[in-house]
């Protein structure tokens, strides 16, 4: 068996099943593989994900809500880089994941790429948006 490399998510509280739901509506080819919740005996909030399994875009990911709280969240120096094929797809995705979320460098050519965006989306996870 050759060893497999998945991005792996961790949300605080209860925003696991919201964020996989969200994002498997912006890209085709998603769907939850698995998924297990706490139950009443915790130790996590009954009903919160333990651990799901789902794809964006056919790639696969992991997400859980902690029920540990820490003091350290997503951070932009970790980003999912989409490559985006068309200027209708990276304006709807760029204006979806900004929705509620905050712009770290509006759509726009940067020199490197002639359309590019970098947002953090409402559960602060960041992304990179660029036309290919």
């Amino acid at each position: 068996m050759s060893q497999k490399i998945t991005t792996f998510l961790m949300f605080q509280g209860n925003d696991a099943e919201e964020a996989m739901t969200y994002y498997m509506s912006l890209f085709d080819d998603s769907e939850i593989l698995s998924i297990s919740r706490y139950d009443a005996d915790g130790p996590g909030k009954e009903g919160t994900v333990q651990h799901a399994l789902f794809t964006l875009a056919g790639q696969p990911y992991m997400a859980i809500d902690s029920h540990v709280k820490h003091d350290f969240g997503f951070t932009p120096s970790i980003s999912l880089y989409v490559n985006c094929e068309s200027a209708d797809e990276i304006e709807r995705l760029y204006a979806a994941l900004l929705d509620k979320g905050g712009a770290l460098m509006p759509l726009g050519s940067y020199g490197f790429s002639t359309k590019f965006g970098w947002v953090n989306d409402r559960f602060g996870v960041s992304w990179q948006l660029n036309l290919a």
